[in-house]
């Protein structure tokens, strides 16, 4: 079958190829056809012999005449049928006429969208002559499209970008090209695509413009990196102010401190205690500076180690007493029994953002009080402090400004407080950072509250969990003489908490008549109602009570004198331990103030040890060498001092070979002639080469950054002490290093 269908399919195309010559070859054959049988039946019907029947005759030609007719019925019935396919035949044309005028008319709008792009497009062979190009390349390259078909043309290539494959095979890479128009950035996208069936695929390149982009993105990177150098170059600059700062305050700082150990009228001493205030104040100006520009540098860097947190509460509230005092403020803390006694995190950050909420409530508060309270969060591992005052309020408006940078509440010329507003822009991004949050409500004249709340897990490797619990004081009748305030309150909630029945009387005559009423348990008395009136009542509660407490400020210790009708005494702020321990042990009452004997200021590091220490000291400020002499020799060493690292290093050997090698070099980093880190490696090499004891060497520098103390330890150095040098600080990096000496010996 499939033989004849091919040799038909031949004789078809034959047919059409020649078609003249098949309809003469087929009328011939259809003439002879016929001729050739009307004559042999005429030619038969004649013969003497044919046997001529008349009747058979018009049988036969009946016969052939109605085999004509089914002959030409049939053919009528075939050119119907021919009509009808060729009619479907001509539909169907038309139709592929449409269709084929579709894709022409297709063809050409895809032909003018390719020419018209903005984008570049062209085509190229195997051997890279173009075939297609539309408008945009024809008019980045300067030539007419007649000239650039069938041609090799590419553009000069001025630098080569970045270049990538993608996984369906299509190559990406920017090349920066010398066009008709200029220097142009063009991002290219190559690939192989098939034109035609039994075709070789040609390679498509389509080429975007991103002249602008790129030279955007450029001019950003350089203004990123000169952003970070300018940012580096403003660290540096806060480094050196602050260390060129830093080093005449150590002598301002340093040197009032020894003017107040002196004896001075009190006019003198108001000054001097101005000068010492005025460079407090300075010095908190340039860490709020130095902090500020950590955060802006990202290099703000958080510590996870554990630590007591009530000691941290009652430790702030303890520094800040005396300041809250002084404007005759209350200032109390509280620790919800339900927290950890340790947690972990960075401590020093959390006391500096506390140390700031409750400063300022101090400073913004001219009557009332301020109260610091820990609680647990609403989420897990989460503890909320908060800072409350009386102060004056903050308008709505202004509550969210504060926390931005160089910002306060009182933005006029005329403000009453002063300040550069970082404070709490500074507390702000330590408590996001640390993963916390800060919230505030305040309404203007009625007080604030700043809410910090910032998750500290319990430290568990610090075993009991649990916090202070206080006594079992149920059923405990307690009564509390205090003017009506924060601290009050808070007293009050304590004792609740340990299950005592309170009674909270602001009122000295009310206190006087319902003191017969009962037997109290504790009777706690508050000398900020008077001294006079805390001794009438004492006197009064004297017989009703076993544990007569007097609440003391340390500046009005001296007033009571030991003879008082009170058992003890508590000194504001209240610890939670000392108020546990008093109203729970059963105390004699002639003992009275002798329990809790006023503290005396610790003994130096010499009277302690016995002896002093031999120190080098290498300072090249006049004013500072004076002060670490005058400070060193009060607490009872020896210094020597050294104008620079060069003259550090000839004493240091002159010392040791002496067979008197010092006990402690203090070392100041930025000196001439030899710097401090160059000194310090001099030293380390000398004793590395030569037996001997290791010098301890701590640094005196007024750079506070964290790169500078890695550079002293790096060099060999053993501690870091920042200027302006703290007394007690000072002292107690001696007394640990006299312990080793004596430990040693």
């Amino acid at each position: 079958m499939g033989a004849s269908f091919r040799i038909r399919l031949r004789l078809r195309r034959f047919t059409r190829r020649h078609h003249t010559l098949f309809t003469i070859l087929r009328s011939a054959m259809i003439f002879m056809a016929g001729f050739g049988g009307a004559y042999g039946f005429i030619k038969a019907s004649l013969s003497e012999t044919s046997g001529y029947n008349p009747h058979a005759f018009a049988i036969g030609a009946s016969f052939l005449f109605a085999l004509a007719c089914v002959g030409l019925a049939t053919l009528s019935m075939r050119l119907r049928f021919m009509r009808k396919k060729m009619h479907k035949l001509a539909l169907h044309n038309e139709v592929l006429t449409d269709r084929n005028w579709e894709l022409q008319e297709a063809e050409q709008r895809a032909r003018s969208l390719f020419e018209q792009q903005g984008d570049l497009i062209v085509m190229r062979e195997s051997d890279g002559t173009i075939i297609f190009v539309n408008d945009a390349y024809c008019r980045m390259a300067g030539l007419d499209r007649e000239n650039l078909l069938g041609s090799q043309f590419s553009f000069d290539l001025l630098e080569q970008g970045d270049s990538a494959l993608e996984p369906s095979g299509t190559r990406v890479h920017d090349q920066r090209i010398d066009s008709a128009i200029g220097p142009r950035w063009i991002a290219w996208r190559e690939a192989l695509v098939r034109s035609d069936a039994g075709h070789p695929a040609v390679q498509q390149c389509v080429g975007r413009d991103v002249t602008d982009r790129t030279e955007t993105e450029r001019a950003l990177a350089e203004a990123r990196d000169q952003a970070n150098a300018a940012n580096r170059a403003k660290s540096r600059f806060l480094a050196m102010a602050s260390h060129e700062i830093r080093t005449p305050l150590n002598g301002i700082l340093g040197m009032s401190g020894l003017l107040l150990e002196t004896q001075l009228t009190p006019e003198q001493t108001t000054y001097a205690k101005a000068v010492r205030s005025s460079g407090e104040a300075l010095m908190s100006l340039i860490n709020e500076l130095l902090d500020y520009s950590k955060i802006e540098a990202g290099k703000l860097a958080l510590e996870a180690q554990p630590f007591a947190l009530t000691a941290l509460i009652e430790e702030i509230t303890e520094l800040l007493a005396p300041r809250a005092q002084g404007k005759q403020l209350e200032i109390a803390a509280y620790l919800d029994e339900r927290l950890p006694t340790w947690v972990t995190g960075d401590a020093a950050r959390l006391r500096q953002v506390l140390l700031n909420l409750a400063g300022n409530a101090i400073k913004f508060t001219s009557k009332g009080g301020v109260a610091l309270i820990a609680e647990p969060g609403i989420w897990p591992n989460e503890i909320s402090f908060q800072v409350r005052d009386t102060g004056i309020g903050i308008a709505a408006d202004a509550q969210e400004r504060i926390f931005r940078e160089f910002e306060q509440a009182d933005d006029s010329v005329a403000r009453s407080f002063g300040g550069t507003g970082l404070g709490l822009a500074i507390s702000d991004r330590i408590v996001k950072r640390m993963g916390g949050r800060i919230a505030l409500q305040s309404q203007p004249g009625a007080g604030s509250t700043f809410e910090v709340s910032v998750p500290l897990p319990p430290a568990l490797e610090r075993g009991e969990q649990n916090s202070f619990r206080g006594p079992d004081l149920t059923g405990q009748s307690i009564m509390l003489i205090a003017p009506a305030g924060l601290q009050a309150e808070l007293i009050e909630r304590r004792l609740q908490n340990w299950g005592a029945q309170t009674c909270l009387v602001a009122e000295t005559e009310i206190a006087a008549a319902l003191l017969p009423e009962r037997a109290w348990h504790a009777v706690l008395i508050d000398d900020a109602i008077g001294s006079e009136a805390a001794r009438r009542l004492g006197e009064a509660a004297h017989h009703h009570t076993t544990r007569l407490i007097v609440l003391v400020t340390p500046t009005s210790r001296h007033e009571l004198a030991p003879a008082a009708p009170f058992n003890g005494y508590l000194v504001k702020p209240l610890r939670a331990a000392s108020l546990a321990a008093r109203v729970s042990f059963d105390l004699d009452a002639g003992a009275a103030f002798a329990e809790q004997p006023i503290p005396t200021i610790a003994p130096s590091i010499a009277a302690r040890a016995g002896t002093g220490l031999a120190i080098l000291v290498a300072e090249d400020n006049d004013i500072n060498a004076l002060l670490m002499r005058s400070l060193l020799t009060k607490l009872g060493h020896h210094p020597d001092i050294a104008v620079h690292g060069e003259a550090a290093l000839d004493s240091w050997l002159a010392a040791r070979a002496a067979g008197t090698p010092y006990d402690l070099i203090l070392m100041d980093v930025q000196m001439p002639r030899l710097d401090g880190i160059a000194a310090t490696r001099r030293i380390r090499a000398h004793e590395a080469s030569e037996p001997g004891r290791r010098t301890p060497i701590l640094a005196l520098t007024a750079n506070a950054l964290v790169e500078d103390r890695y550079a002293c330890f790096e060099a060999g150095m053993d501690g870091f002490l920042v200027k302006p040098i703290d007394r007690d600080k000072l002292d107690e990096a001696l007394a640990n290093l006299a312990a080793a000496r004596q430990v040693a010996a």
